[in-house]
């Protein structure tokens, strides 16, 4: 996989460069109107939303922490909890999250957060080769190794998701 740094460069694209790691920048046309930011994503840029990972911060036992889950399903909160040793979590209020990445709901990455918070991966990307995560902006998608993405995160991961029914 070829390295880009894209012209519309981002805190987390920043941190992929410095850290050399290979990628691929995805920006695309974002629709405001968009109900969901990560399947308009994979619709949008022909991938299976399987492979398309969104970005969630979550209040476990009242501190921050970021779940990365498949577009093509939920984060198990009850999961999320269990996964960092916690008794309870809950969705991070939006204002709380914005300030606590650096980044617009919506644009929140895994990388290159303002400040980082313990993460969680769910276990589902460790069968695929690449994933795509939110670049730091609406509209910009950024492919890399799940490897890669667990390793910057220092995350680590588990079966937090589920399937949409």
């Amino acid at each position: 996989m070829a390295r880009k740094q894209a012209s519309q460069g981002t805190p987390a694209t920043a941190a992929l460069v410095a850290a050399g790691v290979s990628f691929v920048s995805h920006p695309y046309s974002h629709d405001p109107a968009a109900a969901s930011y990560g399947l308009e994503a994979a619709e949008v840029l022909g991938v299976d939303p399987a492979r398309v990972f969104k970005t969630l911060m979550v209040d476990v036992d009242g501190r921050l922490a970021v779940g990365v889950v498949p577009v093509s399903g939920n984060l198990d909160l009850k999961a999320m909890a269990a996964a960092l040793g916690a008794k309870k979590a809950s969705m991070a209020d939006p204002a709380a999250a914005e300030r606590r990445t650096g980044y617009v709901l919506g644009g929140i990455s895994p990388l290159g957060q303002r400040q980082s918070s313990p993460t969680v991966v769910d276990d589902s990307a460790l069968g695929l080769d690449t994933i795509l995560v939110s670049g730091g902006r609406r509209g910009l998608d950024i492919e890399l190794s799940p490897a890669e993405l667990i390793r910057l995160t220092g995350a680590r991961t588990a079966r937090i998701g589920t399937a949409r029914g």
